[in-house]
């Protein structure tokens, strides 16, 4: 199957419900981290589908693999470790949330291999 567009890749889809859950979870951090690690939450899982979005519009193979954002990931759970450690939010609300992280880094290096073997 030939994707022709970066809307139809699942792990572009599954990077923007992980956006969403982010978003719901950083809307009950205190006011003073809106600045803070609000936003850095924020604008590291944005990165996720963003870089799939501009990866997929590149020209190459090459120039794809280099926009999987797998390291953003790593940030996203991160901060979210660290939300927790400031006791921002209770770690029975994140279990969904590094689920999702954990499912979505296995789809990103599957694509990466998957684009790999293209070369």
């Amino acid at each position: 199957m030939v994707i022709k567009n970066y809307k139809d890749l699942a792990v572009w889809q599954k990077g923007r419900i992980l956006v969403k859950l982010v978003y719901q979870l950083t809307k009950h951090f205190p006011k003073e981290e809106i600045y803070g690690l609000t936003s850095q939450l924020r604008r590291s899982v944005v990165s996720v589908p963003s870089n799939i979005a501009e990866g997929h519009s590149r020209s190459g193979t090459k120039d794809f693999i280099q926009f999987i954002s797998i390291g953003s990931l790593a940030e996203v759970e991160t901060q979210i470790i660290l939300a927790e450690d400031l006791e921002y939010v209770a770690s029975a609300h994140t279990e969904s949330l590094y689920k999702n992280i954990q499912e979505l880094q296995r789809m990103l290096h599957a694509l990466r291999s998957s684009l790999k073997d293209k070369l």
